[in-house]
């Protein structure tokens, strides 16, 4: 019997519908949110970049641009739409997309991308984006894409979540501070240039530390699956 893959490469491995029943089943109830004040049902839809339509993908690329083009241009990283727009292609990614559950037609009101990767060595569940609409933000949505993935990467076994955030950012980053992230040890420290003047980064990383029960059992699952 050939050797089993590590669990990252297992995990990107497997087909959108086996990681979705594996994981998040479709009938999840977090899958599901309601607006609080304007009692709008969204429906949350797991993909791959190459299940999205490509009107979706050009709406959360505007989402990206019109929450987050200044933070990058005034970053270290830059705005570089074209790097942008390939990134969001990557294979191993997948989205949490958001949209009016009355409409599934419509484009997302909002999304969140991550993947399953390693990080420093270490095995993670990456979140690259999270972006909602204005008229959704304030409302519990963040926080409950947010424990998608941290439940998703509990039922797999990684070690954490991860994520970037702009220092100029300091609502996102009191969002995740709440949500218990913390400063991860390979964030980026303060550099010291010629003439002792020190440059402080234009980002942090924070994670947070995950140790779900379920894990052994996916693996076991997964292994099955494979």
């Amino acid at each position: 019997m050939a050797p089993s893959l590590p669990l990252i490469e297992r995990t990107n491995a497997i087909s959108l519908p086996t990681f979705q029943s594996l994981y998040l089943p479709e009938n999840h109830p977090s899958l599901h949110y309601t607006h609080p004040a304007s009692q709008t049902s969204y429906t949350i839809s797991l993909h791959k970049p190459t299940t999205l339509s490509p009107a979706d993908l050009s709406t959360c690329f505007s989402l990206i641009a019109a929450t987050s083009q200044s933070d990058y241009a005034s970053s270290s990283m830059g705005w570089h739409p074209r790097s942008k727009r390939k990134e969001m292609l990557l294979p191993d990614l997948r989205y949490l997309i958001v949209k009016p559950t009355s409409t599934p037609t419509a484009v997302p009101e909002g999304f969140l991308s991550f993947m399953v990767t390693y990080e420093d060595g270490k095995e993670v569940s990456y979140v690259y984006e999270i972006h909602l609409a204005e008229s959704l933000r304030g409302g519990g949505l963040g926080k409950q894409l947010m424990g998608l993935v941290e439940e998703v990467g509990r039922k797999l076994g990684v070690e954490k979540v991860m994520l970037t955030v702009f220092v100029a950012n300091a609502g996102a980053r009191r969002f995740y501070e709440g949500l218990e992230y913390e400063v991860d040890e390979f964030s980026p420290g303060p550099r010291r240039l010629r003439g002792g003047v020190v440059k402080e980064p234009g980002y942090v990383i924070l994670s947070k530390g995950l140790r779900g029960e379920d894990d052994a059992q996916a693996n076991e699952s997964l292994e099955n699956k494979a």
